[in-house]
């Protein structure tokens, strides 16, 4: 038995845990399923590792890009306060898990319990995916890093909702896997037909940490669009005149709006707190510390869209070989930021930054109304949830769906987090995961299965069953041609829409 949990051990560790290893891994099964020559399979494999490593140069350097602003608000003003981030939560539910007081601590076998749930939690995503005639289940949950952000906060709720379970390890991991592997089928499969129409067909959906927030978003906004008597341009049509022409340009417009933005907030800490915390030195030039720090915004979005481009074209490639051979009719869930590669580019930053201006005004509410819990604003949610939002709202219901949507989604960032975390006790341990299915998707089900005990959980269940159920229902002959044979879904979505819109014009 130690063997096995040796081996399984450095598989979570090395593989399934390091999403561009993963992606490789399944980079090379595609590939030899499809009797594709060594050399190409090697060859795919590289591209596939380094082009997720490249994502990772830039989504971290856009986090520490951001450092300094977050360790200022929390330095400068004495706020002691809950980051909403999911390093920062995943290290919450790490101390909590080591607590004897605390919810998730079951006498040092929490953090294994974790790993086996990850491990079986996958394995009812891939089952529910092979059994997809009756699942209606279509993607394999593939980022692994978040994966066990989700797992391990997961963990810490179930064990508030049902503390008896402490004792019962077994029934733990049964009630946890179900609930998890459930989210993350169903989750990455709502996303399947806003992100096949996004890439118009590149093969993929989302597996994050708002893939509810995602399918709403872009219904929201495609809604929006056909109710509205004005439509709203998409974001690239608009051409702007004058001296404002330059803001067509994604890296003009993502350097110059960073730099008002940072260079405020920058002002206000001073330069002598940047000093005293090592973000500048005392000979550097303050007004060039600022345009540097805002120009490396933009440079790392450019990385990161690289990479986007480098391991998406493999991954895609070879699932054909796992979708025809293993899985078939199922698409990879990816990285939320691989859609920065195919939408607007400027919707990026106008996702962020209404996103941004949701979060903060809501974090100044909570501190008006003298909220027991204080929310600092974490970088990962403040992005990554509200540029991937900006992206499908700006592609279904233009500029002003892409204002509203993510400034909206700040909102409930910061509010669903505050309600959660304080609720069940992980404000305590200084930070929660914070993103948008986990602001507001997991609180509603924490709230039943606290509240209705196992007929709660029974709710939850049924209700997570029945969301393709529902999707299959709304889309019968199309449904699996979204994944199967994407031009032809189109084709028959057009005539159907022509016929619709004809009828109407009718009447």
């Amino acid at each position: 038995m130690d063997i096995l949990m040796g081996i399984w051990t450095w598989i979570a560790n090395n593989i399934l845990t390091q999403p561009a290893y993963f992606i490789g891994v399944i980079v090379v099964l595609g590939y030899a399923l499809l009797k594709k020559p060594w050399y190409d399979i090697l060859a795919g494999f590289i591209k596939a590792v380094i082009g997720y490593q490249i994502l990772s140069v830039g989504s971290s350097g856009l986090t520490n890009a951001f450092r300094p602003i977050l360790v200022g608000l929390q330095e400068r003003f004495n706020m002691s306060a809950m980051v909403i981030d999911p390093y920062f939560g995943q290290n919450a539910v790490q101390a909590a898990m080591e607590d004897p007081n605390g919810p998730a601590f079951i006498a040092g076998k929490s953090f294994s319990l974790v790993m086996f749930l990850l491990l079986f939690a996958f394995i009812l995503n891939i089952v529910l995916v092979a059994l997809k005639k009756y699942t209606k289940c279509r993607a394999l949950f593939t980022t692994g890093h978040v994966q066990v952000q989700q797992a391990s906060t997961a963990f810490f709720l179930i064990l508030f909702c049902f503390p008896a379970l402490r004792d019962q390890d077994w029934a733990t991991l049964a009630i946890m896997t179900i609930l998890l592997g459930l989210y993350w089928a169903v989750g990455s499969n709502l996303c399947i037909g806003p992100s096949q129409e996004l890439t118009d067909g590149a093969g993929l959906t989302i597996a994050h940490q708002q893939m509810f927030g995602v399918y709403l978003s872009s219904k929201v906004a495609g809604w929006m669009n056909d109710h509205s008597k004005k439509k709203s341009k998409n974001v690239d049509d608009i051409k702007l005149p004058g001296f404002l022409k330059i803001f067509n340009e994604n890296l003009v417009a993502t350097a110059i709006l960073m730099t008002v933005f940072f260079g405020i907030i920058l002002v206000i800490l001073g330069r002598d707190f940047l000093v005293a915390q090592g973000f500048m030195t005392e000979s550097q030039d303050f007004v060039m510390y600022i345009i540097t720090t805002s120009f490396e915004f933009a440079v790392y979005l450019s990385i990161l869209q690289l990479g986007v481009r480098t391991f998406v074209t493999e991954l895609t490639n070879s699932f054909q070989g796992i979708s025809s051979k293993l899985l078939k009719g199922s698409v990879p869930g990816v990285d939320c930021a691989v859609t920065f590669g195919f939408g607007a580019p400027n919707a990026v930053t106008i996702g962020f930054l209404f996103g941004a201006l949701g979060q903060f005004l809501a974090i100044g509410l909570l501190i008006l109304l003298g909220s027991p819990v204080v929310v600092m604003a974490g970088f990962v949610p403040l992005f990554f949830d509200n540029a991937t939002i900006g992206v499908y709202a700006n592609h279904k219901g233009g500029l002003r769906a892409c204002m509203l949507l993510p400034f909206i989604s700040g909102l409930l960032q910061v509010f669903g987090s505050a309600l959660i975390a304080g609720w069940v006790g992980m404000a305590a341990y200084g930070g929660y995961l914070g993103m948008w299915d986990w602001a507001v998707v997991w609180p509603i089900m924490t709230g039943l299965m606290k509240f209705l005990s196992y007929a709660g959980l029974v709710i939850v269940i049924v209700a997570l069953i029945a969301i393709p159920q529902l999707q299959y229902r709304a889309h019968k002959d199309t449904y699996f041609m979204e994944v199967e044979d994407w031009e032809q879904c189109k084709k028959i979505r057009a005539e159907q829409a022509a016929a619709k819109a004809a009828a109407k014009a009718a009447k």
